[in-house]
């Protein structure tokens, strides 16, 4: 032993029937109570144990004379504890190590093993010997097509000659002697002798076989071949022992494999990984996931297409009858649908239904794959951050499965589904990647066709699939994704379609879905109207839904408890509502509000529908400081500046001391700070609260408002006319006032609304003044300032001289 000799003292793990040679990355099932004990040590204490071989692998209870004296010292990489109390390891083999005494031997074996020293021959002896060994290996690969490229990679890279040997003694097929000797030899010019001579000796047997191969193979026919090679595996099964189970998997996968109807790459990579799996142990963890990755080409619908026969009078009786209004989405839908039947293809941009939660849209998306008879497959996007949920993991991966496409299709027994692609705009994006860009495959018609799953690794045709999105809007969708679909919004229901809809759809579905069915249970148009207006404030229908089967479980404690029978008829009144419910949760909008200084109702459109946004402005004694809080974004904030500026360039006109702004300060609160709040369309809403604050002028209270504001005091168009509108009007508000250049946008609006809200169109600042205010004078807003005269903000202050410095 040197006296520089490294010294180590590790656990000790010993195994049957394998050798682990330094950099050599294996999987080992472990169960043993002294081999658990062990790895339990080792994950204590760095990570580091000693792979020996048994000298008999028979032996389960080993003594140290049962194992060999030199090993590996190895790491632990990875450790799976299983369901059946084994455990998985992932090790990697680092060093040659030589046992030189056992410090434990009761529980666990505990060693002292010194590192092995390398003798190396010179540089030049060392070079011939690997370049021998290299010509020899290549010869191997071409006569055993059983060695893969990533083994004939890393043997050809390898650089160091005694790397060299230990890659190719861990690949070459040797009994456990043979192994264990060529890792017992430390001096590498020796080992690359021994190699040379080994693989000399398969290539030999492997130039036999082949032309013995060659011979049988021109005699004999192909069903004979198969025959002779059926009947050889069954009885090497046989001579070793067994094999009875894994023979009757691999006949049921064969069967499978002829009665699927597969594209022809398909199945030649099916039929290769079936031969590899023919040739392995059942029990190896590599034959598990060949099985598992045959069992997954075997699931998925390659080549079964439902016929497709688009029906449009269907297609509308279906439409109508599963959703009351949407009569505009309801003839998109069919107009897109009529281009698919005249160009015989579901190819072209994908639909995108957009709009707040509880309109329909997944309930749509349903009833189209009814209305054509096609399976129907939903994958939820919300919260996806991970490329490989989309195109898979790579099978090098343990615990790889297929992209949320590959396992929906796994669900269906046809390739052309009706696929609904629930909530894209919550994708997300991180350092695992980005699963919007690899939607692009997926949505792009001249791409989808050839469409590459990491796990299957094969080309999937997704172009006859009929792709349907969803979202609530748009903005958090990248362009290019949202270039590949055909939009179509869904905007809020107005409280006559909410009533609707309940009565057709929301009561019966809660009635059966309660056991109520076959009692005589009804709702008032005004009990559910009361829901709709003091219980539910929504843009959708699923709070209403909510409300429905509050009530329907109140019913189903009377029934049960015999307070209504079958015979009976019980009637859900507005008192009944109150009764079930309790207290009202909203005002009803016809409750009178009272014009206030400072206080104007802006209309915003979020994701959840229309919103009626209240905006307070006072004004204190200060130095002229503008505080904006309730959590407004940046864009918010800069309507705020602009309207602020737009109001300091008119004071002349608005009858405010032009110095206001050096002796008082100015708060704009938009209330429930904790949401926050964004968006281009609060402008003339912030410009009438400062001016209302500064001027003393109340604002009227049946008003609403939207659009932009810039410095001059135009007025700009905005979005989501139809969403606000009906906020207005859910609200109880009598007035709006919006762009005059969104006029155009009014024939989206309901004419049973339109005739119960006066809508304004404006197109300067003036215009907003002369109708948002609340004045006596008939001559409007500017006469009513001219008479009155200039004011300070703040009556009670002294105003300084226009040359004086200002008094704070």
């Amino acid at each position: 032993m040197a006296d520089n000799a490294k010294i180590v003292e590790v656990p000790l793990l010993p195994l049957r029937d394998i050798v682990v040679f330094p950099d050599m990355v294996v999987p080992l099932f472990v169960g043993r109570d002294k081999s658990v004990e062990a790895i339990e040590r080792s994950l204590k204490s760095g990570k580091q144990i000693m792979l020996a071989a048994q000298k008999d692998p028979q032996v389960t209870d080993p003594l140290p004379d049962d194992i060999y004296d030199v090993g590996t010292l190895s790491t632990i990489h990875q450790v799976v504890r299983l369901p059946d109390g084994m455990i998985k390891l992932l090790v990697e083999g680092q060093v040659r190590g030589r046992i030189e005494s056992y410090i434990e031997m009761e529980s666990v074996f505990v060693v002292s093993a010194m590192v092995m020293d390398f003798q190396r021959a010179t540089m030049l002896d060392l070079e011939r010997g690997r370049q021998s060994v290299l010509e020899a290996f290549e010869r191997f690969v071409q006569l055993n097509k059983k060695v893969g490229k990533e083994v004939q990679s890393a043997v050809t890279s390898a650089v160091d000659p005694g790397r060299v040997a230990d890659l190719i003694a861990a690949n070459l097929d040797l009994d456990i002697e043979d192994r264990q000797f060529l890792l017992e030899i430390s001096d590498d010019e020796l080992r690359l002798n021994e190699i040379l001579r080994l693989l000399r000796g398969q290539i030999e047997v492997l130039e036999i076989e082949k032309k013995i191969q060659g011979r049988v193979k021109e005699q004999m026919e192909r069903n004979q071949k198969e025959y002779y090679l059926n009947e050889q595996m069954k009885a090497i099964q046989g001579e070793l022992g067994g094999g009875d189970d894994g023979r009757a998997e691999l006949e049921e996968l064969r069967e499978k494999l002829d009665a699927k109807p597969l594209p022809e790459h398909a199945r030649e990579r099916a039929e290769q990984e079936l031969k590899k799996l023919r040739l392995m142990t059942p029990s190896s963890a590599e034959a598990a996931v060949i099985r598992n990755y045959l069992e997954w080409i075997l699931a998925i619908p390659w080549q079964e297409e439902r016929p497709l026969d688009i029906d449009l009078d269907k297609v509308r009786m279906v439409l109508d009858e599963d959703h009351y209004g949407l009569d505009r989405v309801k003839e998109r839908i069919v107009e897109f649908l009529a281009v698919r039947k005249l160009t015989d293809s579901i190819r072209g941009p994908k639909l995108c239904l957009v709009g707040p939660p509880g309109v329909g849209k997944t309930s749509l998306a349903k009833s189209i794959a009814r209305s054509l008879d096609l399976e129907f497959v939903r994958q939820s996007l919300g919260g996806v951050r991970d490329e490989a949920e989309i195109r898979g993991h790579r099978r090098t991966y343990i615990g790889a499965l297929p992209g949320r496409i590959v396992q929906g299709l796994r669900k269906v027994d046809s390739s052309n589904p009706v696929f609904l692609l629930d909530e894209i705009d919550k994708l997300a994006s991180d350092f695992r990647g980005d699963p919007g860009s690899a939607l692009l495959e997926v949505l792009d018609p001249e791409q989808n066709d050839t469409f590459m799953d990491h796990y299957l690794d094969l080309e999937l045709d997704l172009s006859r699939i009929f792709f349907i999105t969803t979202a609530n809007g748009l903005h958090s969708i990248p362009g290019p994704l949202r270039d590949r679909m055909e939009v179509i919004e869904l905007a809020s229901y107005t409280e006559e379609e909410k009533i609707e809809i309940a009565v057709r759809h929301l009561i019966p579905k809660q009635l059966d879905r309660h056991g109520l069915g076959d009692y005589k249970v009804s709702f008032q148009k005004p009990a559910v109207r009361k829901m709709v207006r003091n219980y539910t404030r929504e843009a959708g229908v699923r709070n209403l839904e909510r409300t429905i089967e509050a009530v329907a479980r109140k019913v189903a404690v009377d029934v049960v408890e015999e307070r209504v029978n079958k015979d009976s008829r019980t009637t859900i009144t507005t008192k009944t509502v109150r009764d079930y419910l309790g207290p009202e949760k909203f005002r009803d909008p016809d409750e009178r509000r009272d014009d206030l200084v400072g206080v104007t109702q802006g209309l915003a459109w979020t994701e959840v529908g229309g919103q009626v946004l209240l905006t307070e402005v006072t004004v204190v004694p200060g130095r002229g400081k503008l505080d904006v809080t309730g959590k407004l974004g940046d864009v918010m904030q800069e309507s705020v500046r602009a309207a602020m500026s737009y109001v300091r360039s008119r004071a002349d006109r608005l009858g405010i001391d032009p110095g206001f702004y050096r002796n008082v300060d100015l708060h704009v609160h938009v209330p429930e700070g904790a949401v926050p709040k964004d968006g281009p369309s609060a402008g003339i809403t912030m410009a009438i609260g400062l001016t209302s604050a500064l001027t003393g002028i109340p604002v009227r209270s049946d008003t609403a408002m939207t659009g932009e504001i810039t410095l001059r005091g135009r007025v700009l168009p905005v979005g989501g006319l139809k969403e606000k509108i009906l906020a207005a009007h859910r609200s109880g508000i009598q007035r709006v006032l919006i762009p005059s250049e969104t006029e155009k946008d009014l024939e989206e609006i309901p004419d049973d609304i339109r005739s119960q809200l006066e809508i304004i169109l404006v197109e300067e600042m003036d215009d907003v003044l002369q109708h948002a205010l609340s004045f006596d004078d008939p001559d409007g807003i500017f006469a009513y300032l001219e008479k009155r005269g200039m004011r300070h903000p703040l009556p009670d202050m002294v105003i300084p001289d226009s040359d004086q410095p200002s008094v704070n």
